[in-house]
């Protein structure tokens, strides 16, 4: 089932291995006949559009303006200069199974941090994800969207790959969401614009995500919310399913579950279960193992009791995706950068790693060698 261990402090267990739909003008020659007990569940054109926009509309905001492509460039330029050397380690960020995560300081300018996650490789390939290594660095190169962490580039020894991304010092949406017990409708409803606009993006690339969660979702200086770690995200085209079997069991959709292929909408079936974890604190399914979690899923959200503190109007949404609770939300403002976000972390600098858990220096011994080649593009 291409299983992975996941080392977090929240201890989810099994970190296991589906977009909005295409609205566009185009007039459907096809038919689709419901056969059985089956309900359905509908939203008007116009509410669609103004929550999600078409397909168009996303592929044309602003981040394919040639302003953006010029920086972009400019980027590009810097970064194909740099290497390794350039860079003072400061403290670790955070640490998974096969992973840490480091805050760097450019040598030669003490104002510019980033994120540099460092991944053993025999460890990549003993578990046999390449694949998803080699996915992640390639949408991630692509992601150019300020909901999403950048990647700037990538390096490779012979123990170690490397990717250099951008330093988000706000912390984890995770810590915040520990610290509080659950958030309000509001600070819910700006989190979950955020999220709503990176799966926008990469759900118009022909991209599902497959791994949304607090725990990946991290907030800037600002604190504006922008998704992390792709190790799980495929591109499988507009319109098209995959099969993989994958995800974070409380967040896995019961199509995956049930194996019948799976595409952007299992992002969707995520999205609720993320609204109903930060307006509660818990997710609404939840057992004691994997298997037990799914076949709580398969039993479906209506056997869920909802907490009180989810207002109706979220409940709602968590049960059918409509925009009556994004009723009012100030979308060009989150795209623009001008709303107040609900919570405004302390960064004092570039180097101030105070907004995340310690994590130890590393002892262990360096991993031995790994050159079979599989990783060149790095």
């Amino acid at each position: 089932t291409g299983e992975r261990l996941t080392a977090h402090p929240r201890q989810r267990g099994y970190k296991v291995q589906s977009s909005f739909f295409h609205c566009s003008e185009d007039v459907r020659t096809a038919s689709i006949t419901a056969v059985g007990d089956v309900t359905c569940l509908v939203i008007d054109r116009e509410s669609f559009k103004q929550l999600i926009g078409g397909l168009n509309d996303v592929h044309n905001r602003q981040y394919d303006s040639d302003e953006v492509k010029a920086k972009l460039q400019a980027e590009a330029d810097f970064f194909s200069s740099v290497s390794l050397d350039d860079f003072n380690i400061i403290c670790t960020l955070g640490m998974g199974g096969f992973s840490r995560v480091e805050l760097v300081q450019l040598k030669n300018d003490p104002n510019r941090s980033f994120a540099l996650k460092v991944l053993k490789k025999r460890h990549i390939l003993d578990t046999s994800q390449q694949g998803h290594i080699l996915s992640e660095r390639h949408i991630m190169m692509e992601a150019h969207s300020p909901f999403i962490i950048r990647l700037y580039r990538t390096f490779r020894d012979s123990k170690y790959l490397y990717m250099l991304m951008e330093a988000c010092l706000g912390g984890e949406l995770w810590t915040l969401l520990r610290d509080r017990g659950s958030f309000d409708d509001s600070s819910t409803r700006f989190y979950t614009g955020c999220v709503i606009e990176a799966l926008a993006f990469v759900h118009s690339r022909g991209i599902i995500y497959r791994d949304l969660k607090p725990e990946n979702i991290i907030l800037d200086h600002r604190g504006y919310a922008k998704l992390v770690d792709f190790g799980f995200a495929k591109k499988v085209g507009l319109g098209k399913k995959t099969w993989t079997f994958c995800g974070t069991p409380e967040y896995v959709a019961p199509e995956i579950i049930l194996n019948k292929g799976h595409d952007s909408s299992a992002d969707c079936w995520s999205l609720g279960i993320l609204i109903f974890e930060l307006l509660s604190g818990s997710p609404p399914f939840s057992g004691s193992d994997p298997m037990k979690t799914y076949n709580i899923i398969l039993r479906g959200i209506d056997m869920i009791e909802f907490p009180k503190k989810i207002t109706k109007s979220a409940a709602n949404l968590i049960k059918r995706l409509c925009r009556l609770w994004f009723e009012g939300f100030n979308w060009d403002g989150l795209r623009l950068g001008t709303i107040e976000p609900p919570f405004t972390p302390t960064v004092d600098g570039p180097l101030d790693n105070s907004n995340f858990d310690y994590f130890p220096e590393d002892t262990e011994d360096p991993p031995p060698d790994e050159e079979s080649g599989w990783d060149l593009e790095f």
